[in-house]
């Protein structure tokens, strides 16, 4: 019984951690920003102390986690969150269909965006697109057909935007795309993997989006400045690199093994629903899918650990998985703004670096270079 206490206690002081970072919401949707200027050189993250302090404190509470998801108690907890989740994971098809659908049905009715409030389009056209989506949700046999509208939205806002700025919603709508294929898919080896593909387009989401924090955390200072209460009284330069590693690191929790996968999206349920408040409907309309998603997550009875699991296993493995996971994302993230825009970025200047606009309404490019 004191050992069972004190795994409580431990994953719920490892929630806790996770859900003291304060909520923050996608940056994008709320300020602007060149997505073309060059970000921060990743040598400056690496030497802040703030950086390591979050990623020594997150690393400390991963590792006690799986200690006790390798004892007794671990499958305790896990039973223990069976017995609560289990009205829902009876049902959770229907659930993660219905979010997705009232999800497009939300932004049918806002109008004039293509996935995200950030990405404006004056097309009916799509608005229409959006509400057959949702239509086609409720049955399987026109699943696939719905999850081809997904990626064709993606594509569509291609004509419009930078392909690096839609890369931050692409793994999501794959990930809900692919659910949809593999939830009306008659074969069920194919159809098991249903919920792992969600996880996936999740976590992979969050953890490419929470590198802005290090590329570009002056794009967070507007925000910061107009709602100081969202550091809860930390200084605005320790906050933005610690919630980036929060962010990152919660990602990467969702695709590890289950007791971790599972406060991971605890944590970040209470995240999401804490940025609702301060950041409105918008907030809560952009991000209703990720939310969904994570509490599927949390409400996941498997066990099952896929891809190295021999590695995910290990205690050993937390660090190195971590490592590896952040060096992947940090070099694909940098690599790929420079193979795009070039190592000066297209804000580059002799004087200082411009990484916001002073037109919201084309918030793609430097001063002076706005669509008339």
């Amino acid at each position: 019984m004191h050992s069972a206490r004190r795994a409580g206690w431990l994953t719920t002081a490892f929630t806790l951690l996770l859900a003291a970072e304060p909520a923050s919401a996608h940056v994008k949707w709320f300020a602007p920003y060149i997505v073309g200027a060059p970000p921060q050189a990743i040598g400056v993250t690496l030497s802040n102390t703030w950086f390591w302090l979050g990623i020594a404190l997150v690393l400390v509470f991963f590792l006690a986690t799986r200690m006790i998801e390798k004892s007794s108690a671990g499958e305790m907890i896990l039973a223990s969150m069976d017995q609560v989740s289990d009205p829902l994971w009876r049902r959770l098809d229907d659930f993660v269909r219905v979010v997705i659908g009232a999800f497009f049905i939300a932004i049918f009715a806002v109008g004039g965006v293509y996935l995200t409030p950030d990405l404006k389009t004056p097309s009916e056209l799509v608005s229409w697109g959006q509400l057959l989506i949702a239509m086609l949700i409720f049955s399987r046999r026109t699943q696939p057909l719905a999850a081809a509208g997904i990626i064709s939205l993606w594509l569509l806002a291609l004509r419009d935007y930078d392909i690096f700025h839609l890369l931050d919603y692409l793994a999501l709508g794959v990930g809900v795309a692919a659910y949809l294929v593999l939830e009306a898919s008659p074969n069920p080896e194919l159809r098991k993997h249903r919920f792992q593909a969600l996880r996936w387009g999740v976590a992979i989401a969050l953890m490419w989006s929470s590198l802005e924090k290090f590329a570009y955390p002056d794009w967070f200072y507007p925000l910061v400045e107009e709602k100081p209460f969202l550091t809860f009284g930390l200084p605005r330069d320790v906050f933005i690199p610690m919630a980036g590693v929060a962010e990152f690191t919660m990602g990467f929790g969702l695709l590890w093994t289950p007791l971790i996968r599972r406060l991971s999206a605890i944590a970040l349920f209470v995240i999401f629903n804490a940025a609702v408040y301060p950041f409105g409907r918008i907030d809560l309309i952009g991000h209703a899918l990720i939310m969904a998603v994570i509490v599927a997550i949390a409400a996941d009875h498997t066990r099952d650990v896929f891809f190295l699991p021999r590695l995910k296993k290990l205690l050993a493995g937390v660090p190195v998985g971590l490592a590896a996971a952040m060096i992947l994302f940090v070099s694909c993230y940098w690599g790929l703004h420079v193979a795009i825009y070039g190592s000066e970025g297209v804000a580059a200047s002799t004087v200082e670096r411009v990484t916001h606009t002073p037109d919201p309404e084309h918030p793609h490019t430097p001063a002076g270079h706005a669509a008339d």
